[in-house]
């Protein structure tokens, strides 16, 4: 099967200044690290896009437009299940004193935990006092998928690829360690930041892509996908066996060593802090703030 060819290179999804809809669009800046110039209210110009974020012929129009607000690439009634892997690079592995998977380990998130870039990631009160509950960040590859695949071969897996971002799998590691099932601990409402900007899978490496996680502009995990236990290929290969799946699909690909919870002294995230998660390959940065609910909204304060 054929690779998925878009016509866009990098796609985001906004609101307008021109038309305060919501658009598609191709940044105008080829190189603008988008999440990065959202956080820093820098003037964003795109090429909107007209077509849907799954359709390979959307088109790339000469109209550009002002993005008045980031949003996630996919909306949450455009997401697929949110796929997720553990323990997939070696030294996260070995820094959790947790021995390396022979198959991937798989949790999914609901898309109620979908946020986007400078919307709060959000502390709910029963994962409070923060100290106890150690909220923790993870910087992500993130697939989306373009085409239903299933009994996916390895060597043709990228092929059902449409694009790559990033996201922050936010964990609350007092649940997580409680129990053998991650899934709770990881789906909390309005907690995992996805996006802003998509980068067709046509022209990027997923194997050779530098990730880091910026918390209160100190970086505390520096790691590279080349160092992944599963790759993408083999990731698709092996969650598509006998299983379906769809376009709108995302899977989070795993996180390298710098986690906050086995650094000594703990870190963990609180009221007010800033997270940023960057990956290379023109994917960029998705910047958020932290919010214990019932402490107030933290956007207003910060205005």
């Amino acid at each position: 099967m054929a690779p998925i060819r878009t016509q866009w290179t990098r796609l985001i999804r906004f609101v307008a200044a021109e038309t305060s809809e919501v658009h598609l669009g191709q940044p105008v800046d080829a190189k603008l690290d988008i999440g990065l110039a959202f956080r820093q209210k820098k003037t964003i110009k795109a090429y909107e896009i007209l077509g849907g974020v799954l359709d390979p012929a959307a088109q790339v129009t000469n109209n550009v437009l002002t993005v008045k607000h980031l949003l996630t690439p996919l909306s949450r009634e455009q997401l697929g299940i949110v796929r997720c892997l553990g323990l997939n690079y070696g030294d996260h592995a070995a820094e959790t004193k947790m021995a390396k998977p022979k198959y991937p380990i798989l949790f999914y998130k609901p898309p109620t935990a979908i946020i986007g870039p400078g919307a709060p990631i959000t502390v709910p009160k029963e994962t409070q006092p923060p100290e106890k509950h150690q909220p923790d960040y993870e910087v992500e590859l993130t697939i989306v998928i373009g085409k239903a695949a299933k009994d996916v071969k390895e060597e043709d897996a990228l092929d059902y690829v449409l694009a790559y971002t990033v996201s922050n799998d936010i964990s609350f590691r007092y649940h997580q360690l409680a129990v053998s099932q991650w899934g709770f601990s990881k789906g909390f409402d309005d907690a995992t930041p996805f996006g802003p900007t998509l980068v067709a899978a046509h022209t990027i490496d997923p194997q050779t892509l530098p990730l880091k996680t910026i918390v209160n502009g100190k970086t505390l995990q520096d790691g590279n996908t080349s160092d992944q236990l599963f790759t993408v290929r083999q990731t698709i290969a092996h969650l598509s066996k006998g299983t379906t799946l769809l376009p709108g699909s995302i899977i989070m690909t795993g996180t390298p060593k710098g986690v906050g919870f086995v650094r000594k002294p703990a870190v963990y995230l609180k009221h007010g802090d800033e997270v940023t998660v960057w990956i290379g390959g023109g994917i960029g940065s998705c910047v958020n703030d932290v919010e214990e609910e019932g402490k107030g909204d933290i956007l207003k304060a910060k205005l």
